[in-house]
């Protein structure tokens, strides 16, 4: 959030969490310094993928996700972009928002109400011992007015400041560069075309601070010196390393790099960061742009280059051109995550090298020429068994595997999700990509060693069995299936049938 003076506005419309507050009134008059409520203010989008990263960054610091009272994310009317939670310090806060590109700002709650009055009551009755060391005579301050779904005229919102007169500041008005910042919030819904006259909830607290949304600007992949077809979204790429709790030191793999979107953002976050794709062109940069206006990619068009541009090229291990299918690392646990967006068959091809494992003998009596292909079909069923046994094998006890599973969302349901025996399934998020496909953002982390058992019953499972049909995925997805039965639906009954 960006800190301005009073006639700033934010055009996201917001929800209330009046449940929030009123158990936080039950809360003030023993609050203290220790023991306090914080306010996060999330982006009103991607919803699915907010509340993973809240609880991934707030495990980095051993916290657990302590929501208000009745927390159902999967609510509509709880998908707000207001989240009260508790048994936090303002250090953890302050963690979070160096981190999360889901939230924008913080704040600790000092007061609340449907009302201005209700506003004033709440105000008056929170301790003065965690209000004074902000307001002391020789502090500067400022006050900002924030209003969700509905413009103030600059007149209106000094009324509203003016009216907070009976709060005890002491100190001295800045506006370039004060102190201690202060946010009165009015919630007027989320109707463009039924906007009240008066807010439905009020809200006033000190800021703490933004989150990194920046982010999602300085490493856009319009600005990036190396992309490809299928380069990932900035935004989704630190999302991904938040949900695989990539921190400082880790070392990061993604098995099939592409041009390196994911490695940026875990390098951005001070991780070590490698990789493998089955592409030599991708893994070298050679061969045609995908930029607009350039035929051929030029000789410095590589992964190392992206993390140059970020200032992270120190970061970087290496990428090597290997095929995912075969193993090619020791036995070892190497990886403090793996974060990878597998091929769907969509812009990029799913192939793996072939073998002679892969020919078929000719019965007795006949002769058939030895041929051994050089690449065959790789099924996403089979793309994803290997990913979850890679990622059993060659992940440190606690690490993460995050990754993307295309589906077809008329056939889709949970059963469909690859396990594993090794790998806890942490979250499952939805990104829609058309009205009858999507990708769901897969997070697992790696509970105990693999056995020779757990090969067997992960071969033998019948929870992968489902996914087999979405080896089609590539088919249905260009199909357009949906819009022929979504006419079938609302073609209008005839005599009653």
């Amino acid at each position: 959030m960006v800190i301005w003076s009073p006639g700033g506005t934010l055009s996201q419309p917001l929800v209330s969490t009046r449940t929030c507050f009123e158990s936080a009134t039950k809360m003030a008059t023993t609050n203290s310094r220790s023991c306090l409520q914080y306010l996060l203010h999330l982006a009103h989008d991607n919803l699915d993928f907010r509340l993973p990263e809240i609880k991934a960054l707030l495990a980095l610091r051993g916290k657990q996700f302590q929501p208000i009272e009745n927390f159902k994310e999967k609510v509509r009317k709880t998908n707000s972009p207001f989240w009260c939670l508790g048994g936090l310090s303002e250090e953890d806060v302050r963690g979070i928002m160096a981190r999360s590109v889901c939230a924008k700002s913080a704040f600790e709650l000092w007061g609340h109400g449907h009302t201005h009055s209700e506003l004033r009551t709440s105000l008056l009755n929170y301790p003065s011992e965690n209000m004074s060391p902000f307001m002391e005579k020789h502090s500067t301050y400022r006050i900002n007015v924030y209003t969700f779904n509905k413009t103030l005229e600059f007149a209106d919102r000094i009324k509203k400041i003016d009216a907070l007169d009976y709060l005890p500041f002491e100190g001295t008005v800045s506006l370039k560069s004060p102190q201690h910042v202060f946010c009165l919030l009015e919630d007027y819904g989320t109707d463009p075309n039924d906007i009240p006259d008066h807010p439905y909830y009020i809200y006033f607290g000190r800021w703490i601070g933004d989150g990194q949304r920046e982010l999602i600007r300085s490493h856009s992949v319009k600005n990036r010196h190396f992309i490809g077809n299928t380069s990932m979204d900035a935004g989704l790429s630190f999302i991904m390393a938040n949900h695989a709790k990539v921190k400082e030191n880790d070392v990061v793999f993604d098995p099939f790099v592409g041009t390196g979107s994911l490695l940026v953002a875990c390098s951005q976050f001070g991780a070590y960061v490698c990789g493998s794709d089955i592409d030599y062109n991708t893994i070298h940069g050679k061969g045609r742009s995908s930029r607009k206006n350039q035929k051929w990619r030029g000789p410095d068009e590589n992964i190392r280059a992206n993390l140059r541009q970020y200032g992270t090229e120190d970061m970087y291990l290496d990428v090597m051109v290997s095929d995912a299918s075969k193993p090619v690392w020791r036995e070892a646990a190497l990886f403090d995550a793996i974060i990878t967006d597998p091929p769907y068959g969509i812009r990029e091809s799913t192939r793996r090298t072939g073998s002679h494992k892969d020919t078929t003998k000719p019965p007795d009596g006949f002769y058939v020429e030895s041929h051994v292909p050089v690449s065959q079909a790789y099924h996403l069923s089979d793309i994803f068994t290997d990913l979850l046994n890679f990622s059993a094998h060659r992940l440190v006890m606690g690490g993460r595997l995050v990754y993307w599973l295309p589906v077809y969302r008329p056939d889709y349901s949970e059963e469909m999700v690859p396990l594993h025996p090794c790998l806890r399934l942490i979250s499952n998020s939805e990104q829609t990509l058309s009205s009858h496909t999507s990708r769901r953002l897969i997070s697992m982390e790696k509970i105990k060693e693999p056995e020779e058992q757990d090969s067997l019953a992960l071969g033998a499972d019948p929870s992968l069995s489902p996914y087999q049909g979405h080896n089609a995925f590539r088919e249905k997805y260009f199909s357009g299936v949906n819009k022929r039965s979504g006419k079938e639906e609302n073609k209008p009954e005839v005599n009653g049938e």
